[in-house]
């Protein structure tokens, strides 16, 4: 019983386990055929991942062969090093140099590379050391590879080696042909260089043929203005006007074909000095007045008076713009004026001042459309109104080149038949000046009468008076004058052309109405100079500088004591009146080569109290210096044997050595090329006259620098006694 219980019990056991194996067997089959099946698609997707890998081999051999392909083609050398500077591929082009040499290839490094340079000859490193050679191009190999390095090949070609970093640590290796460009500069230099030496040649003929048409122009010029000055009949003054003008505006236009070709050649250059505006604008309107003056107009000038004179600036340019402006204005003006306006405002550095400078006219005016055309070049407004003008059309063109230069502009509002205004405005540093500081009014001097025609006139010396605390009263008439009773003022300022009377007939009669007090005569010419002595009249060249305005009027105390002399019945004569001391007349001294030029000159100051010498060369006019220490040279710059130049320098050094004086030296040249004033004032001469020589120019600079202590030079001639101020 017992072993048939255990039997079943084992029998049990059996199935149950049999049972089990079965289901775990069952399981495994399912396993196997799940695994199967994953490894079907596993074998699936391993060979589509093969495929594809070779096809993107494929597709990178191909991309690989193509870039190789490009880089072959370029004519420029191309290769790569790892960091250790060694090769791993090149093009061609970079191997070219080093056909036939097997070991320059990937797989060498650059050091290798650089031996083999110096070894086989193919770098040409001239008298470099080939050792320091390689040291150098290793250095900036393992450093800083921003600064491109010139090789030059044994065959003469140019190599530019640019090389760069990649971020894993390669290093790119570009190698440029640059012969043909380098062969191109050259050429360009080469062409450059004759294109600056025919600019040079045109400005040295463009000198030069300014200096041989100048000379003679000197005499055609000078012998008109002298025979213009003899007595001739009507037809004889026309024929003589007539070669003196045609001369002058042949000079006209040899002046603007010289400053247009140094702008065309763009050698405009400036020469920045300290200068006086004010003074610079009334030397202009001085040399402008006679041309103004033959057309019966007004020049006048209205300075700021709380603006500085002084400014650091070309002051040839300046004079060269304003010049042309004003000169302009004149031509085109038939009556009325020609105002100068100078203003100024302040800019953010304290010691520069932005400067208005504008040239108001009552000229024929210019239409809307014309406004830009006029600063073209060689551009006129040609209409039947100014057809009559003549002129070059340069003139405003070169004045905008020089206002431009400068870092100005420059501006024109017109109305057709009311007139035009020309302005332009520069930024220019303030200068020091050194002139002593504007005169002080006497205690005496209350009241002042001014009497002119032009209101602008009368406001301009209004304000002028006005700062000096003066009461001023206006008279555009001699009527006007007579009714305001002059007998109780102090000062009588009178224009010489009044609308009813002159400045010499109002004078006198104030004079005879008792007014025994000043009169100063504002005049562009005065005459009847023995009528001005007889009334003790005191003349100011128009237009007045305020300076000079002042100055006079604080002297006249001591004029007034001459005036009374000069209304006696019996005039103290003008030769009485000189100091006891004079002893001895002005000398001037006259280096000239010239014949003619000579004998205009002495022609010119014929009728002068002077002693006049002539030198012929630079060599006799230092002799001539040495020996009579004259007051005033006149020095001719184009001499032979010594030149004006060192001639001067010769006379400055005896003036050191010998502890003289300085002696005023003017230039006279035919030179009149831009700059020729810069390098002549350089050399130590003063002041610049360029020929044709003008007779009022010339006599102007002759009462500047005549001595007090000398016989009076002009002992007639009032105006130019005027202009000295």
């Amino acid at each position: 019983m017992a072993a048939e219980r255990l039997l079943e019990l084992k029998q049990a056991e059996l199935s149950d386990a049999n049972r089990k194996l079965s289901a775990h067997a069952r399981s495994l089959s399912d396993e196997i055929v799940e695994k199967r099946e994953e490894t079907e698609a596993l074998k699936t997707q391993t060979v589509q991942v093969m495929e594809k890998l070779e096809t993107a081999n494929h597709a990178m051999l191909i991309a690989e062969r193509r870039l190789w392909d490009s880089v072959e083609t370029i004519q420029d050398g191309f290769a790569v090093f790892d960091p250790d500077g060694v090769m791993i591929a090149a093009n061609s082009a970079y191997l070219l140099p080093f056909d036939g040499l097997e070991a320059v290839g990937p797989g060498i490094s650059y050091a290798e590379m650089l031996a083999l340079c110096v070894e086989e000859g193919i770098v040409d490193i001239g008298n470099t050391a080939p050792k320091d050679w390689i040291a150098g191009m290793m250095t900036r190999w393992q450093g800083d590879l921003a600064v491109p390095r010139v090789l030059r090949l044994w065959n003469g070609v140019s190599i530019k080696l640019i090389d760069q970093r990649a971020r894993d640590g390669d290093t790119v290796s570009l190698a440029l042909n640059i012969t043909d460009t380098i062969r191109n500069e050259a050429k360009l230099k080469k062409a450059r260089h004759r294109a600056e030496a025919a600019n040079r040649a045109k400005s040295a003929f463009l000198a030069n043929m300014s200096h041989e048409i100048r000379t003679p122009m000197n005499g055609v010029v000078g012998m008109a203005e002298l025979l213009a000055d003899t007595d001739l009949d009507e037809e004889q003054r026309l024929y003589i006007e007539t070669i003196k003008s045609s001369g002058e505006a042949l000079l006209v236009l040899i002046n603007d074909v010289l400053d247009y070709s140094k702008i065309e050649a763009d050698k405009l250059t400036l020469h920045p000095a300290v200068f006086d505006l004010e003074r610079a604008i009334h030397e202009i309107v001085l040399l402008l007045q006679p041309t103004a003056q033959q057309k019966n107009l007004d020049l006048l000038v209205d300075y700021d008076m709380f603006l500085p004179t002084h400014y650091v600036a070309d002051p040839g340019r300046v004079r060269q713009a304003l010049t042309n402006l004003i000169g302009n204005a004149i031509k085109f003006t038939a009556e009325g004026h020609v105002v100068i306006r100078v203003v100024g405002l302040p800019v953010d550095d304290e010691t520069a001042q932005r400067v208005h400078i504008s040239v108001e006219d009552t000229g024929i005016g210019i239409p809307p459309e014309m406004v830009d055309h006029i600063f073209g070049e060689f551009n006129q407004v040609e209409d039947e109104r100014n057809r009559k003008f003549e002129g070059t059309g340069l003139g405003l063109a070169i004045t905008r080149k020089i206002i431009t230069l400068m870092g100005g502009e420059i501006w024109v509002d017109s109305e057709v038949g009311v007139g035009s205004s020309f302005g332009f405005f520069l930024t220019l540093p303030v200068g020091e000046a050194d002139e002593p500081p504007l005169a002080v009014m006497p205690d005496w001097a209350d009241r002042v009468i001014v009497a002119d025609a032009q209101a602008i006139n009368r406001q301009i010396i209004d304000k002028q008076l006005s700062m000096q605390k003066l009461a001023v009263l206006q008279c555009r008439s001699g009527e006007e004058v007579l009714a305001a009773n002059p007998v109780g003022t102090d000062v009588l300022l009178i224009d010489t052309n009044l609308p009813d009377i002159t400045g010499i007939e109002l004078a006198q009669t104030v004079r005879d109405g008792g007014f025994g007090g000043p009169i100063i005569l504002l005049t562009t010419a005065p005459g009847q100079p023995d009528k001005i002595m007889e009334l003790g009249i005191r003349c100011l060249q128009k237009p007045v500088r305020r300076r000079e305005l002042f100055s006079a009027i604080a002297t006249l105390p001591a004029l007034q004591n001459a005036a009374i002399e000069f209304r006696g019945s019996d005039p103290v004569a003008a030769e009485n009146l000189a100091p006891a001391s004079v002893a001895r007349r002005m000398r001037i001294l006259a280096a000239e080569d010239n014949r003619t030029n000579r004998l205009v000159f002495a022609k010119m100051l014929k009728a002068l109290e002077i002693d006049l010498t002539f030198a012929t060369n630079g060599r006799e006019a230092v002799e001539a210096f040495a020996a009579e220490q004259p007051d005033l040279i006149f020095m001719d710059i184009s001499m032979p044997e010594v030149d004006g130049k060192e001639a001067t320098r010769q006379i400055r050094k005896i003036e050191a050595e010998q502890g003289l004086k300085h002696t005023a030296i003017v230039a006279l040249t035919a030179h009149a090329m831009t700059g020729d004033d810069a390098t002549i004032l350089a050399a130590g001469l003063d002041h610049y006259l360029t020929k044709p020589l003008k007779k009022d120019a010339i006599l102007a600079r002759i009462a500047a620098e005549a001595p007090e202590s000398c016989v009076p030079v002009f002992p007639q001639d009032f105006r130019l006694a005027a202009a000295q101020g």
